[in-house]
């Protein structure tokens, strides 16, 4: 068994890693020739993490059978924030080791080791859900709404129309609303089987959208009352998707 992936740009898995690390404490990265994926529900099973990043998204991948690297995030962010804007990384793991190394290659060689967890259990079931809603918008711009619902509410209500998104929170301090629609340029693809909305909690759909830093492109899926997908398209044919379940009110 040999493990070596060498990836372009540091700060692309930072990003990454620093938003695992805001859901989930500990998780399994699962390598094999297929490429590198993981799945993970957050402690208090409201939201979940389905990452994938084929052997193309790579400038080297090595991978001779399936592997899997348990993982703390709060000791891996600590080790990917030292990743400077120009460092390629390089993630190898040896025969025997219990550790992998993690080596940012720029104007020096540094290499750090991060111990292995040895996380057990089976694949989690994606949730399924029948989505009637599905909105691709640019993800800066989804962010600052969920910025401007911050201002009035902890939880924001999403509703799909036939011809616009729109994002909405209120509370005894005001109301928000921002509406995405195909001529304002923020709405690129609206798909509605029906008229729909539901809420969720703000808290997580703000950490769910640091990874707008490496996703230009946003796909929203939602029914009423139904848990939600977001997924950020990540370069070299990756995905990554978060579910989260709807907050229901009384």
């Amino acid at each position: 068994m040999s493990l070596k992936m060498v990836f372009s740009d540091a700060r692309q898995w930072r990003y990454l890693v620093d938003t695992f690390s805001t859901l989930i404490d500990e998780a399994c990265f699962i390598v094999s020739p297929e490429g590198v994926k993981l799945r993970a529900l957050d402690p208090s099973r409201i939201a979940m993490i389905d990452f994938f990043l084929p052997p193309e998204a790579f400038e080297e991948f090595e991978c001779t059978e399936e592997t899997r690297l348990g993982v703390n995030f709060d000791d891996f962010k600590k080790i990917m924030r030292r990743g400077k804007s120009k460092d390629r990384l390089e993630l190898e793991l040896g025969e025997s080791d219990r550790r992998i190394k993690i080596r940012f290659l720029g104007r020096a060689i540094r290499t750090f080791s991060l111990g292995l967890l040895d996380l057990g259990g089976e694949e989690l079931p994606l949730p399924k859900v029948p989505f009637t809603v599905r909105a691709k918008v640019l993800s800066d711009t989804m962010k600052e709404a969920l910025k401007d619902a911050e201002i009035v509410s902890d939880y924001v209500r999403l509703e799909g129309s036939e011809d616009k998104l729109s994002v909405k929170a209120s509370s005894d301090r005001g109301n928000v609303e921002v509406d995405f629609t195909p001529e304002s340029g923020s709405l690129i693809e609206l798909e509605v089987k029906e008229p729909s909305s539901a809420s969720y909690s703000l808290d997580y759909l703000s950490d769910m959208m640091k990874a707008s830093a490496i996703s230009d492109i946003l796909t929203i899926e939602f029914a009423t009352n139904k848990p939600l997908a977001l997924t950020f398209d990540l370069p070299g044919g990756g995905r990554l998707t978060f579910f989260l379940a709807p907050r229901i009110e009384s």
